[in-house]
């Protein structure tokens, strides 16, 4: 039915993660598919990294962490942006089409009334992206 899971992740919050991770770990483990953990930040130094190759350290050892504890197999997937916050949307459709995923596993939260307004990201993932998107609250 699919071939590949996308689940994009945020380092600093990964914790908060944990139903989205699960559900899209236990769909791949169903369909015997492998999981791309994505994250996007920018290349400055940060909370999570100083540097990119320290993100991509760090963001690959989540990944190897989440196979062992769920049985799948897994891979990180960094993208690098000027402004993560203006960017976000764009840089994981991208990356979506990259990794030739075809199912996306995404957190998402209880909408405000700001929502009908400016959509979450999860939503303007859904709405723009040419794969099935499962939103995980």
């Amino acid at each position: 039915m699919f071939n590949k899971v996308f689940i994009p992740i945020d380092l600093q919050h990964a914790e908060k993660l944990e139903k989205a991770i699960s559900v899209g770990t236990q769909l791949a483990k169903s369909g015997n598919l492998p999981v791309v953990f994505a994250a996007v930040t920018s290349a400055a130094p940060g909370a999570v990294a100083h540097t990119p190759d320290e993100f991509r350290s760090k963001l690959n050892s989540f990944a190897t962490q989440q196979a062992e504890q769920h049985g799948v197999i897994t891979s990180g997937h960094a993208v690098f942006v000027h402004d993560p916050s203006v960017e976000l949307e764009s840089a994981l459709l991208n990356a979506i089409r990259e990794t030739k995923s075809d199912l996306v596993v995404m957190a998402t939260h209880i909408p405000h009334l700001s929502d009908h307004v400016w959509p979450s990201n999860g939503g303007r993932i859904a709405s723009h992206a040419d794969v099935s998107v499962f939103l995980v609250r």
